[in-house]
């Protein structure tokens, strides 16, 4: 039996990456996955890689910076699949290399709500849903900017320290409506990231050298396992926790 058999889930930022990676990885495990995306293309791209797996799926064009579309992707998707038990906040938005003095109201408010704005809009609409479902679980995700700190890219890092505050709030909360919800703290070659390494090799490879395991994740290989390990039955005693799936790089433990 699959980990994860007929439970149903949402992905933001499923259409490339780290996102799709996980849908995959559900879907290879029993799931029905809805993606959404900004890009309706790569979400329509996505759903059918899960539908190849003869999994239930719906691609979904979402901008995740607006709180209307957060609660339409959840609605379409239990009308879709017929529930919700699984909600990944994958999605997220950054524009580095901006120093704190430059950032204007503008970038930094853009940047807080596809970030800590999607995540809170996405789990208040799918609250009732992962309640009524039995095993609720919130994946979301932190990263090492917001915990480390990074020059050039406050208003990211903000807006990623901001969701484990608002996580771990959360699963106190919902924690009796045997809802869980935990975060991964990833690095990984992302679109991302894969075009900044090669827009500047040398520093990647310092990055990667600083790094305990020595290289950036891979996003089917290191991160999707483990975000199925945390909507599984395998972690249903663990909430309000960071997995830190970095390599090593991260100092916070």
């Amino acid at each position: 039996m699959e980990r994860l058999e007929n439970r149903t889930s949402l992905v933001t930022g499923g259409g490339q990456g780290i996102g799709r990676a996980i849908a995959l990885a559900f879907a290879r495990e029993g799931a029905h996955v809805a993606i959404a995306d900004t890009n309706a293309e790569t979400a329509a791209r996505t759903a059918g890689e899960v539908a190849a797996l003869d999994r239930k799926t719906l691609a979904i064009r979402c901008d995740v910076g607006v709180a209307a579309d957060c609660a339409r992707a959840v609605e379409e998707t239990v009308a879709a699949l017929g529930g919700l038990g699984i909600l990944v906040n994958a999605a997220a938005w950054a524009r580095p290399g901006v120093p704190l003095a430059e950032t204007d109201d503008e970038l930094f408010q853009r940047t807080l709500d596809v970030c800590v704005g999607s995540t809170f809009w996405t789990m208040r609409a799918a609250y009732p849903h992962l309640k009524a479902s039995g095993h609720g679980s919130v994946i979301n995700f932190a990263s090492n900017a917001g915990t480390e700190g990074m020059a050039g890219n406050a208003a990211y890092a903000a807006g990623k320290e901001a969701i484990r505050g608002l996580s771990r709030s959360a699963a106190k909360e919902w924690g009796r409506d045997g809802i869980r919800v935990n975060m991964i703290r990833p690095i990984a070659l992302s679109p991302g990231l894969s075009g900044w390494a090669e827009e500047n090799p040398k520093l990647a490879a310092a990055q990667q050298a600083q790094m305990a395991l020595g290289r950036f994740g891979d996003c089917d290989r290191d991160i999707a396992p483990v975000a199925v390990f945390l909507a599984s039955d395998e972690a249903r005693y663990l909430t309000a926790v960071t997995l830190p799936a970095d390599g090593g790089a991260g100092t916070e433990r």
